[in-house]
């Protein structure tokens, strides 16, 4: 099959997150977060699983970067763990966890690779969480303190920021759904995480500024939604759903507004009153980059509420029903394969939003049911596949005008996927979490390949550039 075919200028890379590799929660003077909190609660994570260990990059983290290096990456994506830095959140740095990110620091870039490093991957500080954790303004500002502290160490090194990883995870499904730390199920509270966590953004931006760290960016996770049908009432499901998932976050940050429907989602639940006047202008500051994270398509029907009682009532109760995307291949996430559609979000996206900067593709990949053959070798064609088709489907937005700059595939590692536990498998890596051994699966062999052939492209157009 003929490979995809993108822009010499695009910079590629993979990308990690702390709590699902790392490991070492209780060394070099780390503290609890609300993900240790949560996996130790039981019925939580699949089989009471945990990050303690996880891939034990803390360390192995010279074995990992060594397969970066092979792997040919211009990028690589990590998160530093808050609670590694200020164990309760607040307060003086702590010496031993910073200094670990910059050994990280000084090895990535010494492999040639240059860091991109995220703030926020969903670890928040427990210590935070029991004085009300993103339900409450204040810890914007410990976030924003936080930033600065990291910026300060690493920011003379470190020329990429994001802020936050995905916070309608954080908001939503922590504080909403439940499916994830720190596991509840809440209305108006929920959308106030959501409020002070773009807030968080908005400050944290400020510091890195100040602290002039170089680009700074967001990461979100926008979805395309299908109706499952052309009714009117489909529609609108998918009007709604869309307010939930993207336009939370796309409104503030890029077009200075609030989403005009939230009455109509929420049916009064978004009162307003976490918000001040000036939040809007400290949440939509110029940003260098947006980072973009997609696995899926969702297809939904209308539905009536969960809950008769408006009390009962969560943040994600909004008259919606998913229902499942037929004739697909599905992954191991139970996630349908519909390539095409990735196109459709970013070209979506690039013309609802005429301000948004460029786009960096900071998670893309697939869960596959990763078997090593007697061998070892793990022939993940599924996943080769997934691959090659979404760059596919990114070659066709970045022809019809979207300004993407990057690319990572989730993830380098095997590593622990939240309530899931060890079981679903992103890595173009295998981990043996026995042994934590590192076991490159075929795909890691592709993308290798494909980056060495993007790479001579990329010096030959470089080449004729200067001839010119």
């Amino acid at each position: 099959m003929e490979e995809p075919t993108l822009p010499a200028s695009l910079l590629f890379g993979t990308a990690t997150a702390a709590y699902q590799i790392e490991g070492g929660v209780h060394e070099g003077g780390r503290g609890p977060s609300i993900w240790d909190t949560y996996c130790r609660t039981p019925g939580r994570v699949a089989r009471g699983e945990t990050g303690d260990v996880a891939c034990d990059h803390y360390h192995r983290y010279g074995e990992d970067v060594a397969l970066l290096a092979d792997l040919g990456v211009d990028l690589y994506r990590f998160s530093v763990a808050w609670p590694r830095v200020q164990p309760t959140g607040k307060g003086r740095p702590n010496p031993e966890g910073l200094a670990f990110y910059d050994r990280l620091v000084d090895t990535v870039l010494g492999a040639g690779i240059e860091p991109v490093l995220t703030l926020y991957h969903w670890d928040l500080p427990q210590g935070l969480e029991d004085e009300g954790g993103w339900r409450v303004r204040d810890t914007a500002y410990r976030f924003a303190e936080y930033s600065r502290i990291v910026a300060d160490r690493l920011g003379d090194r470190v020329n990429r920021w994001i802020t936050l990883n995905e916070p309608f995870c954080s908001a939503f499904v922590g504080h909403a759904v439940g499916r994830h730390a720190p596991g509840t199920r809440e209305g108006t509270p929920a959308l106030a995480a959501a409020h002070h966590l773009l807030l968080a953004h908005g400050m944290a931006t400020g510091e890195l500024r100040a602290a002039a760290a170089g680009e700074v960016g967001i990461t979100l996770n926008p979805d395309h939604f299908l109706p499952a049908t052309d009714s009117e009432a489909d529609r609108a499901a998918v009007d709604r759903a869309r307010t939930l998932h993207n336009r939370v976050w796309f409104d503030p940050l890029f077009a200075g507004a609030y989403p005009d429907n939230e009455d109509e989602v929420w049916e009064g639940m978004a009162d307003g009153s976490y918000r001040a006047d000036g939040d809007l202008r400290i949440i939509g500051q110029p940003l260098d980059f947006l980072g973009v994270n997609f696995y899926r398509p969702i297809m939904l029907r209308d539905a009536p509420h969960a809950e008769a009682d408006p009390a009962a009532r969560t943040a994600v109760d909004i008259r919606t029903e998913q229902v499942p995307i037929e004739g697909v291949r599905h992954t191991t996430m139970g996630w349908p394969v519909v390539p095409a559609t990735f196109a459709d979000l970013l070209i979506d996206l690039d013309r609802r939003y005429p301000n948004l900067p460029p786009i960096f593709i900071t998670e893309n990949g697939s869960a596959e049911d990763d078997r090593p053959d007697e061998t070892g070798r793990v022939r993940d064609t599924n996943r080769v596949e997934y691959l090659r088709d979404h760059l596919d489907a990114l070659a066709t937005a970045i022809d019809a005008g979207v300004d993407v700059r990057g690319y990572f595939v989730w993830s380098l590692l095997d590593n622990f996927e939240w309530a899931f536990g060890y079981d679903r498998r992103f890595g173009l890596v295998r981990v043996d979490y026995e042994l934590l051994e590192r076991h490159p699966k075929d795909s890691y062999h592709w993308y290798r390949d494909f980056l060495t052939s993007h790479r001579a492209r990329r010096v030959q157009e470089f080449a004729a550039q200067r001839e010119e």
